[in-house]
């Protein structure tokens, strides 16, 4: 069970690692045509941050999230 903090710091992360992940894929596509011995590398780090990022997206959607405390008390 998860709080609903550690979801949205979850969330971040994911979001995080894609657009890092995707920014570095093309930063390495438009380096390697100066440098492929830095290209590449580049690319292959940006697809596997950006793959971890998808794959903490289906870790997120089986995880069960605990229900926010009422902040109303019943008598």
């Amino acid at each position: 069970m998860a709080t609903p903090q550690q979801v949205q710091q979850l969330h971040k992360l994911i979001w995080t690692l894609i657009y890092g992940g995707l920014l570095c894929l093309l930063l390495g596509w438009s380096v390697d045509r100066l440098d492929p011995s830095l290209g590449w590398p580049l690319m292959i780090g940006g697809v596997i941050t950006a793959l971890i990022g998808a794959i903490l997206i289906f870790v997120r959607a089986r995880l069960k999230v605990e229900p926010a405390p009422s902040q109303e008390k019943r008598s």
